[in-house]
């Protein structure tokens, strides 16, 4: 049989970046020489989320583990994996969607029908009603918001069951029960003389489908880095304030850039009463704001912003709102990775760029756009712990497995769950981002 050989792997190959980083070939570090371990590898070892930029992270007790992968996909090289892939996705035709979040590594991203930021993908799961099955080269959550919104006769399937987040599990549904109680308690239930509700909770989508449930019981929304704005503008519309969980920093540099001061916006800790704050902040607050964060964009610091204007006068610095406040502050503009991608479209040729955010995303930038000088604000090579869990030894696995007429790694949402969190991330599809200005545009 002759094999059908891949195209040549170009720069955007964060894998390959490591590989020749370590053996000597390329300069530069990485933040664990692990990251040379085969998923697999890792899926058989202690729990955790991996190395990469969540590995010092504490993963909760009963986290989803992936199960042995078959050693046929974890002895193939990549040419073989590559000429099974395309024949399984040739075999199933419409009945398979492959979708990839721009985190995924490249040779995962490459066999994708989708590619895009956690709001296109969610509108993308819904839209392909035709599809059996949805391939969610991404997290956990996201293939559980993708089942949710999909239809009851689809199966979606998520091919390394240990690929989570860490940001989506610094806020779990019984401490967010907690917290609410202790709100209810201090502000009551009933809405004041203009019909807004004491608090209005908005999840964040890196969250659980648990907790979009919750905002959907308790009259609120789900939203993203896209229109993480549109959401806040609605749910202030609804509510005296706003419980923001889990990302921290998202939360604060959104409703910062809408005028809310920073005394207006104290931290709830989970394991403090009263969220560590006294009832008075809370009465003047407008946004509280849960004590989580990403693990990947809490690497970029002031610093290096400092550095890169030093090494490329002027350049561009984008930056991704998940970002801490600082960082955000000192850059040339912050959004979602869909912004990142247009901002970097639009450019004039020739223009040089400082990206902060996930490395597999600005290498393939990098790659894509030759006319840009396009590098990462982070010289060090730390991939999102999780998403690099999926690997096309996976990919190839799950797919070959859907031709045998067999569905494995599927993610269900029991259907009282689905019932309450469509009703969160209906409104979110509803809340479409208003435009940004790009950058050099």
């Amino acid at each position: 049989m002759t094999l059908i050989e891949p195209a040549p792997r170009p720069a955007a190959s964060v894998e390959l970046t490591i590989r020749r980083i370590a053996s000597g070939a390329a300069t530069g570090s990485t933040c664990t020489p692990e990251l040379q371990t085969a998923p697999w590898k890792i899926d058989a070892g202690p729990d955790g989320y991996g190395p990469g930029s969540s590995m010092g992270d504490v993963i909760p007790v009963g986290s989803p583990r992936q199960g042995a992968l078959p050693a046929a996909y974890r002895q193939a090289d990549e040419a073989e994996l590559t000429r099974r892939i395309r024949a399984a996705k040739e075999t199933l035709g419409d009945r398979v969607v492959v979708l990839g979040h721009f985190y995924q590594r490249d040779e995962v991203v490459r066999h994708a029908d989708f590619v895009g930021d956690s709001f296109q993908l969610a509108n993308a799961a819904k839209a392909r009603a035709d599809a059996e099955a949805i391939v969610f080269c991404g997290v956990h959550f996201m293939a559980e918001t993708a089942d949710m919104l999909s239809g009851p006769a689809q199966s979606v399937i998520l091919p390394n069951l240990a690929a989570g987040c860490s940001m989506a599990d610094m806020a779990d549904a019984d401490s967010v029960e907690e917290c609410w109680e202790q709100l209810e308690e201090l502000f009551g239930a009933e809405p004041d003389e203009a019909g807004r509700a004491p608090v209005v909770p908005v999840t964040y989508m890196n969250s659980s489908a648990a907790l979009k449930a919750f905002c959907g019981r308790h009259g609120g929304i789900v939203c993203t880095s896209s229109n993480a704005a549109t959401v806040l503008e609605w749910a202030f519309e609804r509510g005296q304030r706003v419980l923001f969980f889990p990302d921290q920093h998202l939360g604060r540099n959104t409703a910062k850039a809408m005028g809310v001061p920073l005394e207006a916006m104290p931290m709830w800790n989970p394991r403090q009463a009263l969220g560590g704050n006294d009832e008075a902040t809370l009465e003047q607050a407008q946004v509280i704001l849960w004590h989580g964060y990403c693990s990947v964009h809490k690497r970029f610091t002031v610093e290096q912003i400092e550095q890169a204007r030093a090494e490329h006068p002027g350049v561009r610095i984008i930056v991704h709102p998940e970002c801490p406040m600082p960082v955000v502050d000192a850059a040339d503009a912050a959004g979602s990775t869909d912004f990142i991608v247009k901002a970097i479209e639009a450019a004039p040729a020739g223009s040089v760029f400082g990206i902060g955010t996930e490395i597999n995303l600005v290498q393939r930038l990098a790659a894509e756009h030759p006319e840009h000088e396009i590098f990462c604000l982070d010289p060090v090579v730390c991939p999102c712990s999780t998403m690099y869990r999926i690997h096309p030894g996976y990919l190839a696995w799950v797919l070959e497995e859907l031709v045998a007429g067999r569905t494995v790694n599927r993610i269900e949402v029991d259907a009282d769950t689905t019932r309450d969190a469509r009703v969160a991330l209906e409104r979110m599809l509803q809340a479409v981002p208003k435009p940004l200005p790009v950058p050099g545009a």
